[in-house]
């Protein structure tokens, strides 16, 4: 049990596996398009990372320290784009900052997370944007909407674990548990109908794949379930499309 709580402490908590979980979902649409590269992949860790570190701390008492690492972690950005990209490259990516910055800041009267059902959409909109345009040439419409579908999907339990906490309203407290679940199902199916569509056939397949185990945790989310179902269980889900990839690869 002291072993769980550490990992969930280190791992979970200190932001480092949903920005694990989200550049693992980049890098999946990365090598469909045959676009990886190791910069690209430090470059979006350390952004999603510094990210949800300021999301989480910037009402804390260690907000100074969490504004000193995001300036060092926006001067290692800026580094890996010039250094191995071109400044088109860094316009997206500080657009993208902006828009994150726009989500949840201290320094913002009304903030997008303040803003009824606008919350789901809007982090479904800033991971797509990632996957379909900062690691792209041109933006990629068909690679936008499977990532902007699936993430708004996975966003929905966490509206579910906090429907008895949150301050702002949420589907699930306005049409219920069952009929966000229903929503998120709809999601997720659009967001499979189209990776097979659009994606090569090995990664349509991990796609779907990875569709039916979300399915399975939005069927059984709900907000008496421990915190460790969805920000570890629901989490792994963005990860699992190039999990199940490298698993029809190796075995």
């Amino acid at each position: 049990m002291n072993i769980l709580k550490i990992l969930k402490k280190t791992v979970i908590d200190s932001q480092i596996y949903v920005s694990l979980m989200g550049t693992l979902f980049a890098v999946f649409f990365m090598k469909e398009q045959n676009t990886f590269r190791f910069p690209t992949v430090a470059l979006i860790f350390i952004t999603y990372f510094s990210g949800y570190l300021y999301t989480k701390y910037q009402y804390t008492k260690h907000f100074l320290k969490i504004v000193v690492l995001n300036a060092v972690a926006g001067i290692v950005c800026a580094f890996l784009i010039i250094h191995n990209h071109n400044e088109i490259r860094l316009l997206k990516w500080f657009i993208i900052v902006v828009l994150g910055l726009l989500y949840n800041s201290f320094f913002l009267d009304v903030y997008i997370r303040k803003i009824p059902l606008l919350k789901v959409f809007y982090v479904g909109l800033v991971w797509a944007l990632v996957n379909c345009w900062l690691t792209l040439p041109e933006f990629n419409i068909p690679i936008f909407l499977i990532s902007f579908f699936f993430i708004t999907a996975l966003v929905l339990p966490f509206d579910i674990r906090d429907m008895n906490s949150d301050t702002v309203k949420t589907f699930p407290m306005i049409i219920g548990v069952q009929n966000t679940q229903y929503i998120a199902y709809a999601l997720v199916f659009i967001s499979s109908i189209l990776s097979i569509f659009y994606l090569e056939f090995p990664y349509a397949l991990a796609f779907f794949l990875a569709c039916i185990i979300t399915f399975i945790l939005i069927y059984f989310s709900d907000n008496k379930r421990d915190d460790a179902y969805y920000s570890f269980g629901v989490e792994t889900c963005s990860a699992l499309p190039f999990l199940f990839l490298l698993i029809m690869k190796y075995f």
